[in-house]
């Protein structure tokens, strides 16, 4: 409609410019006037720059409609202009119902962005911003709380706090997470995100205490532990003492004094000599616990470097190789990419898939088929996963939940101390010892590598 009218008003201005010059050219060359052209030829000139006035108009509405959008300044509006009649009033409409629509789309962009800040400002977790240049964005007041550094405008300002943690802070890969302990109530996890906006690169850092529940866990892991002493040594120490009674009450009863010292009967004699034996085992038993538990207090940093996996499979086949032969076991190998190198202690590592591979072949004696899978995948920023696999008859949920705690054990011969130790070295590497296992049909030792 609004085109059409346009149109029309066009083709009337043409057609009154038209006539007013063939009737100008006609009143002077055949009539031989010169006052009436005049008037019509200025006529004319003011029909054509109304003509024109007309035609831009829209175009002026339209570049002042773009620069509203342009410059996010929505209090303009749109009224008609008497010198166009009425056939851009539906134009106007449109525009005013667009800057309209623009207005309420910011006002509820801004009470979302307003409801935001206000939910980044009040959570409990830390929330901290910085671009490449290493300018602060967003800084909640947890995460002000928890720094305290004054004046916190840019990343490297870290460094008052920990020089050490703004080195890992910096060199963090988006979606993985630290932990860094910076004082004895100042416990750190630090999750990692990175994200693009108006061009720049910025990483977002989530900031967590968990020094709290580090205490709480560690209280509870001391209760656990004192129990598993007490029970432990309370199950050496009270046969011993038994025995030793029973060897005094032996002595008491089987001896006799002699003038060049004392005769013990031969029945108690055997008796004594079996108690001394019981005891020396119950003792040797009590050590090697003891030997256990010093292990796995004292498992030392490790020392990492690029390791190939597929090389790391190979070793740890051939120290198993001959106990897996002698079982019929089928050891697979699996790595994808073939190249994939993951940044470990090799020693540590290998001695845990050597557990691992063990604990697989002991679980497939008199299995059908038995088969032991050694795989690794990369994740790229995401890390790198290795899988210990075997298809034997699964572990119990019952076990399964307990399996890492240190000296349980579900055999009859075992410390339970080697999942405990090789969980712990994982957490030393900053990654994670998980199983999954289904009944009957296989369990998945899982090392995560972030």
């Amino acid at each position: 409609m609004v085109y059409r009218r346009f149109s029309v008003g066009i083709i009337i201005r043409i057609l009154g410019i038209t006539l007013c010059l063939f009737l100008g050219i006609w009143l002077h060359f055949s009539q031989g006037l010169w006052l009436a052209p005049m008037i019509l030829g200025l006529v004319v000139a003011a029909l054509a720059g109304e003509m024109i006035y007309y035609v831009n108009s829209i175009n002026h509405k339209l570049a002042r409609f773009l620069d509203s959008i342009r410059f996010t300044d929505f209090s303009s509006s749109f009224s008609s202009d008497s010198k166009m009649g009425s056939s851009f009033r539906e134009v106007n409409m449109a525009f005013n119902e667009v800057m309209e629509a623009f207005k309420q789309t910011r006002a509820e962009k801004e009470e979302q962005m307003l409801f935001l800040q206000v939910i980044i400002q009040h959570i409990n977790t830390g929330i901290l911003s910085f671009n490449s240049q290493g300018k602060i964005g967003v800084i909640n007041n947890a995460a002000k709380h928890l720094l305290q550094i004054p004046q916190f405008r840019d990343i490297t300002d870290l460094g008052k706090l920990s020089p050490t943690l703004l080195k890992e802070v910096l060199e963090i890969k988006p979606g993985q997470r630290i932990s860094y302990k910076v004082n004895p109530s100042l416990y750190l996890i630090i999750q990692s995100t990175s994200l693009k906006m108006e061009g720049q690169s910025w990483t977002l850092l989530s900031l967590q205490n968990i020094n709290a529940e580090l205490q709480a866990n560690e209280l509870e892991a001391w209760q656990n532990l004192t129990k598993v002493l007490r029970h432990e040594i309370m199950n050496s120490i009270t046969p011993i003492s038994s025995l030793v009674e029973s060897l005094r009450t032996i002595l008491d009863e089987d001896s006799y004094v002699q003038q060049e010292g004392f005769l013990v009967k031969k029945e108690g004699f055997q008796d004594i000599q079996e108690g001394l034996d019981t005891i020396a085992n119950r003792s040797k038993g009590l050590v090697n616990f003891v030997n256990a538990y010093r292990d796995y207090t004292n498992i030392p940093q490790p020392r990492k470097e690029l390791v190939r996996v597929d090389l790391l499979f190979d070793h740890v086949y051939g120290l198993m190789k001959e106990e897996l032969k002698s079982q019929e076991i089928e050891f697979i190998k699996k790595v994808e990419p073939k190249e994939l190198e993951v940044l470990c202690d090799q020693d540590q590592i290998t001695m845990i898939l050597i557990n691992l591979v063990k604990n697989a072949y002991e679980s497939l004696q008199n299995q059908y088929s038995p088969q032991i899978t050694l795989s690794a995948v990369g994740q790229g920023d995401m890390g790198t996963l290795i899988h210990v696999e075997d298809n034997g008859p699964g572990i119990v949920p019952e076990a399964l939940e307990r399996i890492f705690v240190p000296f349980f054990t579900t055999k009859k011969t075992g410390s339970g101390i080697g999942l405990a130790i090789s969980r712990q070295i994982m957490n030393l590497h900053r990654g994670s010892l998980n199983v999954y296992s289904e009944l009957g049909e296989k369990t998945v030792f899982t090392l995560s590598f972030k």
